[in-house]
């Protein structure tokens, strides 16, 4: 039996590391050609790691969450044979592992990457000095408002505390004693405070996503201008044109109406579809607007993007939508579908609220944020009419866009999408 080891291939060019996501064996597996060992993840693309001979894993290198340079050794395997003497940082260039064509297209989405989890250990029994006390429905138990905001804070109910002080008055000792032996069998509505804590590390994509975000939010200052928009004649023309929609057509949703307001907004205010080269002090300027769209997936929020939106009609931007969203669910999205937005939209439909404010998908500097749409009363000058009314939030990096640009690109959207027809108008 002799030991080889596999390493980190170049996965990519300029890449000097990948992020270790997902091992698929553990020391003792038994593996054939071509099993699959690790899956490693780089900036927007994950690789799947087969083994390129058989054997059993004798060594792992890394711990999932750990960052692994390129040309390192991922795994050692025992392989048949009587050539004993390889070590393992003299593996011959035959043995380093390629990546699978297959998963070269996979995204962050498609591979699930479960966080490690250190569960507490069991916390030994101990047994109650006294028991829990029993009070009649509606009876408060007797402390002091130090006390009750004691019991608050380690979200206790002092209903199940034993009071050792005057008249059954509960003391810090009695929340103390109570918090140190666990909590007790609950009776009635009552319910046992839970002290157990689990630590997940933040790996994969959910790692990436917070790198984004906080490079962001460090690096951009935000202004945010938030409108109420009456979207009432823009939802009866969407119902009357989904009325007979076409196999080969899906309904359409609002969005490709605000992609389309959006690209006749940016046509007036090209200096919004841009992005900001901080380190060198640039903004670059694209003449096409590449459409960035927040979608949530089932690993984490990816930013599928619609190439070209101004070279697009609205039927052409929601089937494009709507193919992106689903390959992005699914995880097959390619990394070119992922990258080179210019301008972003978010939206959490249904489940939005009032008004958000949305973080800059950096180096962009501006995304529009699409808040869910409500009934409310609107004075049209002599009555109260009922409309239904959405707000936009949108977010522009201020270092590069006035206060006032930001309000003319607001309010232009906001003009289109209440006077849809006008969306179809070329200049």
């Amino acid at each position: 039996m002799g030991e080889r080891s596999v390493k980190l291939p170049d996965i990519g060019e300029g890449i000097a590391e990948a992020e270790l996501v997902e091992w698929h064996v553990k020391e003792g597996d038994l593996v054939r050609e071509d099993d699959l060992l690790a899956t490693v993840m780089t900036d927007k693309a994950s690789v799947e790691i087969p083994s390129p001979l058989a054997g059993e894993v004798s060594w792992i290198g890394a711990r999932i969450g750990d960052a692994v340079a390129i040309g390192s050794t991922l795994v050692k395997l025992k392989v048949a044979g009587d050539d004993t003497s390889e070590p393992a940082d003299e593996a011959p260039t035959e043995d380093v592992a390629t990546p699978s064509a297959v998963t070269n297209a996979k995204t962050p989405d498609a591979v699930p990457t479960p966080p490690a989890r250190i569960r507490p250990a069991a916390i030994e029994a101990r047994p109650a000095t006294t028991s829990a006390v029993r009070r009649t429905p509606g009876e408060k138990p007797l402390a002091s408002p130090a006390i009750r905001l004691k019991a608050r804070e380690a979200g206790l109910d002092l209903r199940q505390v034993h009071g050792t002080g005057p008249a059954g008055r509960i003391t810090h000792e009695d929340i103390d004693a109570f918090l140190s032996r666990g909590p007790a069998p609950t009776h009635g509505r009552g319910m046992a405070p839970k002290t157990a804590v689990t630590d997940v590390k933040v790996v994969g994509l959910r790692r990436r996503i917070a790198e984004k975000m906080a490079l962001s939010k460090s690096r951009i200052p935000h202004i945010t201008i938030i409108e109420e928009v009456n979207v009432s004649p823009l939802e009866d023309l969407r119902a009357t044109l989904n009325r007979k929609p076409a196999p080969e057509h899906p309904k359409l949703t609002l969005l490709p109406f605000l992609m389309r307001a959006m690209v006749k907004a940016l046509t007036e205010q090209p200096a919004l579809n841009a992005l900001y080269d901080d380190e060198a002090g640039i903004v670059h300027e694209h003449a096409g607007i590449h459409i960035g769209i927040a979608t949530q997936t089932p690993s984490g929020l990816v930013v599928p993007v619609v190439k070209h939106a101004e070279a697009r009609d609205l039927r052409d931007c929601s089937i494009e939508l709507n193919r992106l969203a689903q390959r992005a669910r699914e995880g097959t999205a390619t990394r070119e579908e992922l990258t080179g937005s210019t301008i972003t939209i978010t939206s959490l439909g249904a489940l939005g609220g009032l008004a958000t404010t949305p973080v800059i998908n950096h180096p962009e500097v501006a995304i529009v944020g699409v808040n869910k749409i409500a009934i409310r009363p609107v004075w049209d000058g002599t009555q109260f009419v009922p409309c239904k009314m959405m707000n936009l939030s949108c977010s522009f990096d201020h270092r590069v866009i006035d206060g006032w640009d930001a309000a003319v690109f607001v309010q232009r959207v906001k003009e289109l999408l209440e006077n849809p027809a006008t969306i179809f108008v070329d200049p």
